[in-house]
């Protein structure tokens, strides 16, 4: 079985001894009981990974040493998925299963249509959330680096983001070409635009095309918003050669 992956800071990471405290030396402490002589992984979420040995433990804190460290280079490709907010706690499962996958920046999109909108006095509250359960995932994936979860985005920021982009796609269900058909770059970054379960509006899809966006379908199937994410990046990620 793989060792465990826990956050430290970058500094910490340069050490030949590391202390591992916090909210994170606590679960690693006292609720996964690790003890000395077990091997532990650190990451920075930036790319930076040590393996680690236990040399210590008590109840709020581990003290280890570094074995060996490895840098992850930049994914390229990079990879973003425009996520429309879900209802309920979908939004949630959505994050955790795209970094489970490997996706690199997850943005939260209020689409027109959107049951779930993010309030100005609940959205810090609901970024948190899914800021958490991306640093969750990535952790139970061993990821040594970490997915961004951006802000909340407008039309017009997801359709700076489209222009800007290597390559742009939109799923929509009424769209001709399939996603699986599309010539993926070898660098920069591809923008995948997940709509709600709504769908998306006349005036959405003409203004991503006109920022250059794609129309793609992923299957005869219609999925919901919440999975049909991490099922077109998993088309992308095996298109890029990234899996």
């Amino acid at each position: 079985m793989s060792p465990p992956v826990f956050l430290a800071g970058t500094d910490a990471l340069e050490r030949g001894s590391v202390i591992l405290d916090g909210p994170e030396g606590r679960h690693a402490a006292a609720v996964r009981r690790l003890r000395p002589g077990e091997r532990v992984d650190l990451t920075d979420g930036e790319g930076l990974l040590a393996e680690c040995v236990v040399t210590a433990a008590d109840r709020a804190s581990l003290t280890l040493d570094v074995l060996a460290r490895h840098r992850q280079p930049p994914p390229s490709p990079r990879i973003v998925v425009v996520q429309a907010l879900p209802k309920g706690d979908r939004g949630e499962l959505a994050v955790e299963t795209m970094t489970e996958a490997g996706v690199d920046e997850i943005v939260p999109w209020s689409a027109a249509r959107c049951v779930t909108q993010w309030r100005a006095e609940r959205r810090d509250k609901a970024l948190g959330r899914w800021r958490g359960t991306a640093r969750e995932a990535g952790k139970q994936a061993r990821r040594s680096r970490l997915p961004e979860v951006a802000g909340l985005a407008s039309t017009a920021d997801v359709a700076g983001r489209i222009a800007a982009a290597s390559l742009a796609v939109v799923l929509h269900e009424g769209a001709g070409a399939r996603l699986s058909a599309v010539e993926p770059p070898a660098e920069g970054e591809i923008v995948l635009v997940v709509g709600p379960e709504g769908g998306l509006t006349e005036e959405e899809l003409e203004r991503f095309d006109a920022a250059g966006g794609r129309p793609v379908r992923l299957g005869p199937t219609v999925l919901r918003t919440s999975t049909a994410g991490v099922a077109a990046a998993s088309v992308l990620l095996a298109a890029t050669g990234r899996w």
